[in-house]
């Protein structure tokens, strides 16, 4: 699972009866700068994804996703999804690890 940013969603004109009953988020990936605290912008180009959700997340959450085939394993039938809505995230405590300390040489 990886946990992204909501930066807005996708309007289908016709969708796979499969999907009917939820929506498509468009969301950023969370780089390590901004679990730490980073602004959520600018947006990284390219990096964007749209995952299926049917928890109810709106612009501006942070969600859980999953990608391949552990998207489509909720459904009871076969789905055509790449990535589905797991989780919305309410915080997200994080704390790098420190380096090791750097190796110190006694000079004689």
């Amino acid at each position: 699972m990886r946990l992204g940013h909501v930066i807005g969603k996708v309007t289908l004109s016709a969708a796979e009866p499969a999907l009917r009953g939820a929506r498509f988020l468009l969301v950023q990936p969370l780089s390590r700068a901004q679990f730490a605290g980073a602004p959520m912008e600018p947006l990284a180009p390219g990096s964007s994804l749209v995952i299926y959700d049917d928890l109810g997340a709106g612009l501006g959450h942070i969600v859980g996703f999953t990608e391949g085939a552990e998207a489509a394993a909720p459904f009871a039938n076969p789905t055509p999804v790449d990535a589905y809505n797991a989780a919305i995230v309410d915080t997200i405590q994080y704390s790098p690890p420190l380096p090791p300390p750097a190796s110190r040489k006694s000079v004689t």
